[in-house]
């Protein structure tokens, strides 16, 4: 089996267990003062595509890592508002820490919610102490990041489940403490009876393969994995081929929130930094305020994120309602708005990204090393529209508008 990764101690951690404790109650605060820890070493953690170890034990330290699990269990009870605002903030400081945490989150909301009593009593309160990171093993050959679907067949002997998974891309995989892993239900289930599993990384044998040499998106470290391993048959989520019902109910909309709300908050973050840039006596010597073609690009960068901000809100707001009342998460409308806050927001942040670049020139916006992040944002967000391709999602629209001949809105 292999042995828990090994971390280097921290020191730029800034958010001791005392100052985690005070802020606990307003997680949108603890996350914003872990803005320089991560902004401190987005840079590094990009040129070396390097997972980034300081700033997820920041985010440890500071009791983030359970914001999705329930109160009784030590955590933070929060809600998807709650996983959208922080997601922004941490956003602002490193996209790639951002998105890690929001798909750690999208794991912990889904074993909150489909877990049995065992594993959650188990589990989540390691989780809420910041003990564990979980990642997500969804991708494989032949089918990319399809979340429905598995060929890899959960063999079960003496009661245990017996797994043995290849996936290409795991993103923090080296560094992941658990594992949330699809498998088609057994050899003779069907391709869409997907079973969703729980591992710790001391119940594997972990392989990792290949290098992590992306354009974008580097410090996530989203490395090929083949794990093998036994596990307590209680370790199963929800029920037996049922992970389609999880996956539309939690796992795909902490998805499409956390991402949008990542990418949104890198946005802001770069165009605070640009306005400021900007507004500074050395900055008016390089940029004309009286441009029009400057204040153009400045108002529609501001439109795109403001835009987006609005759709995320729109959607977050639905989907707690329909949690709360036990409507159907499954209703073409509302899967509809679902997919489309994920498109929109990455085609329509990419936009603002290459706008900014547009606006900040060759020296501020272009040139790598800039005191500006736009360059790595932009490499960043060209990823978003492909990490679970839009045109899956944009097809799968199609489709849904005919059942919605009224045009429902939200």
């Amino acid at each position: 089996m292999s042995a828990a990764p090994t971390r280097e101690p921290s020191t730029a951690t800034s958010v001791t267990t005392a100052t985690a404790t005070a802020t606990a109650a307003d997680p949108v605060l603890t996350a914003r003062q872990l803005f320089g820890v991560l902004r401190e070493n987005a840079a590094a953690d990009d040129e070396n595509a390097s997972f980034p170890v300081a700033s997820l034990d920041a985010l440890r330290a500071s009791g983030l890592m359970g914001l999705s699990v329930p109160v009784e269990y030590g955590g933070l009870g929060g809600s998807l508002a709650d996983l959208a605002a922080v997601a922004q903030e941490l956003g602002r400081g490193s996209l790639s820490t951002a998105l890690i945490w929001a798909m750690h989150c999208q794991q912990v909301a889904t074993l909150a919610e489909y877990a049995g009593p065992a594993l959650r009593s188990r589990l989540l309160p390691r989780i809420a102490r910041g003990e564990v990171y979980v990642a997500s093993v969804t991708s494989e050959k032949g089918k990319g990041g399809h979340l429905t679907s598995a060929a890899a067949a959960l063999g079960r002997e003496d009661g245990d489940l017996l797994i043995d998974r290849d996936a290409p891309i795991v993103t923090g995989g080296a560094q992941a403490d658990g594992f949330l892993i699809t498998m088609r239900d057994s050899a003779d289930a069907s391709a869409n009876a997907v079973t969703l599993v729980y591992a710790d990384r001391e119940q594997l044998e972990t392989t990792q393969r290949d290098g992590w040499n992306p354009m974008g998106m580097r410090a996530t470290h989203s490395v090929a994995m083949t794990l093998r391993g036994t596990v307590p048959a209680d370790q199963r989520v929800g029920a037996a081929g049922g992970f389609a019902e999880a996956s539309a109910a939690v796992f795909a909309p902490a998805a499409h929130i956390g991402w949008s709300a990542s990418w949104l908050g890198a946005v802001c973050g770069v165009l605070r930094d640009a306005l400021t840039t900007l507004r500074e006596p050395s900055g008016r010597r390089d940029f004309d305020l009286r441009s029009e073609l400057v204040l153009d690009r400045i108002a529609r960068i501001r439109l795109d994120v403001d835009a987006v901000d609005a759709f995320l809100a729109q959607v977050v707001r639905e989907i707690e309602e329909i949690r709360r009342t036990g409507g159907d998460i499954g209703a073409a409308p509302v899967q509809l708005r679902l997919n489309g806050l994920k498109v929109f927001a990455s085609e329509t942040l990419m936009s603002a990204a290459d706008r900014l670049m547009d606006l900040l020139g060759l020296r501020h916006g272009y040139m790598r090393g800039s005191a500006i992040p736009a360059e790595r944002l932009f490499r960043d967000l060209k990823s978003a529209r492909l990490n679970y391709s839009n045109d899956r999602l944009t097809t799968a629209n199609g489709t849904l508008a005919l059942f919605d001949p009224e045009v429902s809105l939200g």
